[in-house]
């Protein structure tokens, strides 16, 4: 018996996985997915120092002073 393999992209699996997800009635199945997301996202973010918060500071202030900004109503224009 021959296997047909699919292989999907990631762009892909992320709009199936989408699909399926809105599809839950379960509000217990939902909060496992949510505590999920949560857990492994907290992984992944490692604490600033205080210099690294500095220098971002610094580098925002900066950034400021010479016009290398959007404001809130071209950043919402993007995504309507």
């Amino acid at each position: 018996m021959n296997k047909i393999v699919v292989i999907m992209d990631l762009q892909t699996r992320k709009i199936e996985f989408i699909q399926e997800f809105l599809k839950l009635q379960s509000e217990e199945l939902i909060a496992q997915f949510e505590n999920l997301l949560k857990v492994e996202t907290q992984k992944k973010l490692k604490p600033m120092s205080v210099h690294e918060l500095n220098s971002r500071i610094d580098q925002s202030e900066e950034d400021f002073k010479n016009g290398k900004f959007k404001t809130t109503a071209e950043l919402l224009s993007k995504y309507k």
